[in-house]
């Protein structure tokens, strides 16, 4: 069998361990169904009986390889598995008592894996148990599979920058984790110990314990499903948002920061310099729409501070979560929460957006070529974190920066095309690219849902989902003839 051929192989075998996993994850649901004598619960059984055939067939048909995970290989793993999980994923939606078409089953699901938070459903406050916790669940899935697949499989991909990553992300303290598959369990394992404390403090802040465990899976996943219509708003707890925005940050840092701060202490946030900037530019933000919602809107001064800080965070770290329309807030709000979005959180966490370590570099490189203006025959380095950076990486930045902006416009324009203005199109698609949840518009604002969008405009947003959530590249790379032949 040829190279590609094995790779091909491979992929499968993953893909097929994939969907055993997923199909035992639908059982959770099932149960919870099972459990409330609601009818639902045959929709999970069934699924989750083709997704276990299926992927048990996928895998054992094509074990037995040893080849080595390659850049190509790496780059149809990563596509086909959250096209291929997010397709067998939407089956309980599309055959549970919810009516969903084919096209807002697929809608949810790419949004809940690609830990997006659009919804397409309403009515969550009375919806079965079982479906409020698989749109959970599958968003808890997607946001470790996201920091897995970031720290395993870009750096060796090249993907925008994530080379910088490839050493730094298994330099833990002498390396007492060297090896990759421990450096990921590790970050399960912090991932998992922060679920479960976001969940606790939800509890004992007031929310219940049901809603606790589904809103601090979408938390820690930066993904904003919510069990409320209303989303956070419901619950108007100053204890409960505060709750939120501690764990919606910690989400939005990388989870390998987690066991730098545990070995070095204080001093990882000062080697961690993209943490220093994110936190940096969250306390800007929230002073300056708090001094907004202060002298424009009229709002008291706490109650500013209150709903700023709540809703500030969440569009930053591209969580989704909402306690008011701060669509209402006026042209100033909405032009910086769009700058927000796009900015995102740290690489190496389950945020979206384009990500603070690139704004860095980009940064960088522009002041070492203001500099080298003034001074052209001296040798100028940009550096990141203390190390210099090299021309390649700066380069795959700024190509990445670039093809991340021309996509917002061509999407943005494929989804006028669909019928909605200008500045609905491309909230529409700022917000899927980043992976934020609600628009800024009159479409998807955070008063609404996505449901009214026609079908051609919602696959539109599922395309901008996938390919801001894989950092575009890797999609991109599979449309090239060069990437087929042998």
């Amino acid at each position: 069998m040829t190279s590609f051929g094995n790779a091909l192989r491979f992929v499968l075998f993953v893909n097929g361990l994939l969907l055993v996993v997923l199909a035992a994850a639908m059982t959770v649901p099932m149960l919870v169904d099972l459990g409330m004598e609601n009818a639902d619960w045959w929709a999970f059984a069934g699924s989750a009986g083709v997704c276990a055939f299926i992927g048990a067939s996928l895998a054992l048909s094509c074990r037995g390889l040893s080849d080595r995970l390659n850049a190509r290989a790496g780059y149809l793993l990563t596509v086909s598995a959250w096209v291929l999980v997010s397709l067998f994923g939407c089956l309980p939606l599309y055959f549970s008592s919810l009516g969903l078409s084919f096209t807002d089953a697929y809608f949810e699901t790419m949004s809940a894996l690609t830990t997006t938070g659009s919804t397409v459903l309403s009515g969550l406050d009375d919806m079965a148990p079982g479906l409020l916790l698989w749109r959970s669940l599958m968003q808890w899935i997607g946001g470790v599979g996201i920091v897995v697949m970031a720290m395993m499989l870009l750096p060796m991909l090249r993907v925008g920058g994530m080379q910088l990553f490839r050493t730094e992300s298994s330099d833990i303290s002498g390396k007492p984790v060297a090896r990759v598959v421990h450096m990921a369990a590790l970050t399960v394992a912090v991932y998992v110990g922060l679920s479960v404390l976001c969940a606790i403090g939800y509890d004992l802040a007031g929310m219940g314990s049901f809603d606790a465990i589904n809103h601090a899976m979408a938390t820690i996943a930066t993904g904003g499903y919510s069990t409320k219509d209303a989303s956070m708003g419901y619950f108007d707890s100053v204890g409960i948002e505060m709750v939120g925005i501690v764990f919606m940050a910690a989400g939005a840092l990388p989870l390998i920061f987690y066991a730098h701060l545990f070995t070095k202490g204080s001093r990882a946030f000062f080697q961690e310099r993209q943490v220093l900037v994110f936190l940096c530019v969250l306390a800007g933000a929230i002073v300056l729409m708090t001094a907004w919602n202060v002298d424009t809107n009229h709002m008291p001064v706490w109650h500013a501070l209150r709903v700023s800080a709540f809703n500030v965070t969440s569009v930053l770290t591209d969580t989704g979560f909402a306690t008011t329309d701060f669509g209402a807030w006026g042209s100033f709000a909405t032009g910086l929460f769009f700058m927000l979005m796009i900015i995102g959180g740290c690489a190496g966490s389950t945020a979206g957006g384009i990500k603070i370590f690139r704004w860095q570099i980009l940064w960088g490189g522009l002041m070492r070529q203001l500099r080298q203006m003034i001074r052209p025959n001296q040798i100028l380095l940009t550096r990141y974190a203390g190390n210099a950076v090299d021309d390649q990486t700066i380069l795959g930045v700024r190509n990445f920066f670039f093809i991340y902006m021309m996509t917002l416009l061509v999407l943005s324009v494929g989804v006028m095309a669909t019928g909605p203005d200008f500045l609905s199109a491309i909230t529409l698609v700022a917000q899927g690219m980043a992976n934020a949840g609600p628009g800024l518009g009159a479409l998807g604002g955070p008063s609404g849902n996505f449901e009214a969008l026609s079908d051609p405009t919602k696959w539109v947003l599922i395309a901008a989902m996938l390919l801001g959530r894989l950092e575009l590249m890797t999609v991109y790379v599979l449309f090239i003839a060069e990437y087929w032949r042998d």
